[in-house]
């Protein structure tokens, strides 16, 4: 039986992953598999990004900071440690408390538009 590469990445590094300009003061770095993907976002304080949507299913988890997430037509505060679902095709967004937030987002399956380097978050509005 074969085994496979392990594949090990930091929360602190962009090592090894995809970098994504999604907005003004919002990035992520992207680490895909095969049928998920993890992006790392980081927004600095009050930065907001833009009402979008995609077919693939998304969790959120707060890792540091807060923010106010922005879901169809509900507004929501999270904080460290909170965990959220936006199902497909969900109009969405975030716009980050005074301290900023990170936040680990997990897609599946693959947004296959986050497989390169890009800006901007590739989903309609």
């Amino acid at each position: 039986m074969a085994r496979s590469k392990i594949e090990l990445f930091n929360l602190e590094s962009a090592a090894g992953g995809i970098f994504r300009q999604l907005a003004d003061g919002m990035t992520t770095t992207i680490f895909p598999g095969e049928q998920a993907m993890l992006s790392v976002v980081r927004i600095d304080p009050h930065a907001e990004g833009k009402m979008h949507k995609h077919p693939e299913e998304q969790w959120g988890v707060m890792l540091e900071g807060s923010a106010t997430r922005y879901q169809d037509d509900e507004e929501f505060l999270i904080r460290k440690g909170d965990i959220w679902r936006t199902p497909p095709h969900a109009l969405h967004t975030m716009k980050a408390g005074p301290d900023g937030a990170v936040v680990l987002d997990i897609f599946a399956p693959v947004r296959k538009e986050y497989l390169e380097a890009g800006s901007g978050f590739a989903g309609s509005g």
